[in-house]
């Protein structure tokens, strides 16, 4: 178990409750519906990740660039979403921003933010499948 990565979900669940009460007031609100989801499904990631870190068989770098890649990317995806959420961004989200774009600097950043998250989930994933093959 990795108790550490429990604060962590718990904390990113809170945000995301408390970021859910902003929804009205958000430029595109069904973005920031979908922020409010992430996290919470991202903190029963983290949860889940924490409960079966014993499984895990990695060096201790691998073991912490496995802990800080599934924060990275559930942190920073909901981040993402908020920011696009609050600032109008929508084109790495056309679906959930019903098309809206936003400035340039704006979408800049929250594409920046989004393509960070797939680098990080897909290390993280990796890091994962390659911790949980059978131990020789």
């Amino acid at each position: 178990m990795n108790v550490s990565l429990f604060r962590y979900a718990f904390v990113l669940i809170l945000l995301s409750l408390v970021g859910g009460f902003f929804i009205p007031a958000m430029a595109v609100p069904r973005l920031g519906l979908s922020a409010h989801t992430i996290g919470a499904l991202g903190g029963v990631l983290l949860i889940a990740i924490g409960a079966i870190w014993q499984h895990f068989h990695l060096s201790n770098t691998q073991g912490a660039w496995l802990k800080w890649s599934w924060l990275y990317s559930s942190y920073i995806n909901w981040f993402a979403c908020i920011v696009g959420a609050f600032l109008g961004a929508g084109k790495m989200t056309p679906i959930a921003s019903a098309g809206l774009v936003g400035s340039g600097k704006v979408e800049a950043l929250v594409s920046a933010l989004f393509v960070s998250v797939a680098i990080a989930s897909l290390i993280a994933v990796a890091l994962s499948l390659w911790g949980l093959r059978r131990a020789s």
